[in-house]
């Protein structure tokens, strides 16, 4: 368990009445609805609400204004899909984020060539696209199309976002070149991406639109080739300098040996799993696409499952996500805080000051305090901070403020933070250190706090101790 506490001590938690059943008379009639008092009508389901509203907020805040390139196959499509994916997305826009959505459709080229009795030919999992596969791959890539652009035009009914006006916006955004020829195999009309138009798709965002790409590219002098998603998307998000690459695919993520699913892994990490070559391999196809759109400057791409309901939020908005996300650094920092941090430590200890757990802090005491405060941040986003206060001439230290988001409970990050501030103070030459806390005292003690006295305190301490609050003074000899 990780410490959410001040180390100037906590406030009692508020106590909650169980009202008896009213006693009413069956044969009565109904008495007219009312609208219950909010206050009354809180409980569990709405503190747990309020919990994951204030967990997701600094993601919601770190996430404004960033652009995502969203890329999925045709099977989220054939698996009925699209309207969850479509409100998902719309949501993602009304909180300010540049959505690119990229679709893929082999499973419908498939039903084309099927109802034209055309053999569908692949070479190491690529498509050979002659003149049939061509037209069928522009009849399912148009027919995708719209119905994606329908479904962005319906209003959202029955959904939170009902009436909201989402312009979905396609173009000529995507210049191809042929395949070619390849170990004496003419691949035809397949192709690969040879260039992306980021000025115009830029443009397109910066107006409110999201832009929608197809697998479809065509040369300067207009022939059409057949793309992959993979392919136009890793392309797009390169060429947009994009904060984020998504892959939504039937693949639940990287797994590592003993198939356990890895919810994050480095660059050179990933790079380590394609050289091993104990990758599925579509796992594998996906992976060198993200990881070509990481060595390209993206700096996070991910891979999660369809089949989730909720699946991109639930990557986005969650710590440990439920896919696998690639990065081109470490995720996790555990550093000393900056001026910058000043809002997100608001944001970490907000609750905590609400509930009366922590000494209410306002920010001109943060700003003043920060070379005092260390933080863990994690993607972007702080989820813990701390802060050591020296008294030089009693050769002690107080660690105060040592908050944890509710998100990150469990990790070690308390733990990572307490160890942080001992070596702090121990670089400072003190020799002991202190915190002050009612609620979070066997944390501490197993850690190595024994109990002692107010009169134990720095003498400057001792003067502002609050007697109304009476918190518990652990020591640690370091």
């Amino acid at each position: 368990m990780n410490a959410r506490t001040d180390t100037l001590a906590d406030a009692p938690a508020p106590s909650e009445k169980d009202e008896p059943l009213p006693v009413t008379d069956p044969s009565a009639p109904p008495a007219p609805a009312v609208c219950a008092d909010p206050v009354e009508r809180g409980g569990p389901d709405h503190q747990q609400f309020v919990d994951w509203l204030r967990a997701v907020a600094p993601y919601i805040h770190a996430f404004r204004g960033k652009t995502f390139v969203i890329a999925f196959g045709g099977e989220l499509v054939k698996a009925n899909i699209l309207n969850a994916l479509v409100n998902d997305v719309a949501l993602l826009h009304a909180m300010g984020m540049q959505i690119v959505l990229v679709h893929g459709s082999r499973p419908q080229v498939e039903e084309q060539l099927a109802l034209r009795h055309v053999e569908s030919q692949f070479t190491d999992g690529v498509r050979i696209t002659d003149n049939a596969a061509l037209e069928c791959a522009k009849e399912a890539a148009g027919e995708l199309r719209l119905d994606i652009e329908a479904a962005f035009s319906q209003g959202l009914p029955n959904t939170p976002m009902a009436g909201a006006q989402l312009s979905v916006i396609s173009g000529n955004f995507v210049t191809a070149r042929p395949l070619g020829i390849v170990d004496g195999v003419d691949y035809q009309h397949t192709g690969l991406v040879r260039k992306i138009d980021g000025e115009s798709v830029r443009m397109s965002l910066s107006h409110g639109k999201i832009v929608l790409l197809s697998p479809l590219g065509f040369s300067p002098t207009g022939q059409a080739f057949n793309l992959s998603m993979e392919d136009v998307a890793s392309a797009t998000a390169i060429a947009l300098k994009a904060d984020k690459l998504v892959f939504i695919t039937e693949v639940p993520g990287v797994q590592d040996a003993v198939g356990k699913l890895m919810p994050e892994m480095s660059l050179r990490t990933a790079i380590e799993r394609l050289q091993n070559n104990h990758l599925p391999p579509d796992v594998a196809y996906y992976l060198e696409h993200l990881v070509k759109a990481l060595k390209g400057g993206v700096p996070r791409a991910h891979l999660i499952p369809f089949h989730l309901d909720g699946s991109v939020l639930l990557e986005l908005f969650l710590h440990d996500g439920v896919g696998t996300m690639i990065s081109d650094t470490d995720l996790e920092s555990l550093r000393e805080a900056t001026l910058d941090d000043v809002g997100g430590i608001l944001q970490l200890i907000a609750p905590l000051e609400q509930d009366g757990t922590l000494v209410p802090r306002g920010r001109h005491l943060i700003e003043r305090d920060i070379a005092n405060f260390s933080v863990i941040e994690h993607d972007g986003v702080l989820f813990g901070c701390a802060a050591v206060y020296p008294y030089p001439r009693e050769g002690m230290a107080e660690m105060a403020c040592l908050t944890v988001s509710s998100e990150a409970q469990g990790t070690g990050d308390g733990e990572r933070l307490l160890k942080r501030i001992e070596r702090r103070a121990r670089s400072l030459g003190l020799d002991r250190l202190f915190v002050l806390t009612t609620r979070t005292e066997h944390w501490f003690l197993k850690r190595g706090f024994v109990h002692a006295n107010v009169d134990d305190l720095p003498e400057d301490k001792r003067k502002l101790y609050n007697w109304q609050r009476k918190s518990m003074v652990l020591m640690k000899k370091l």
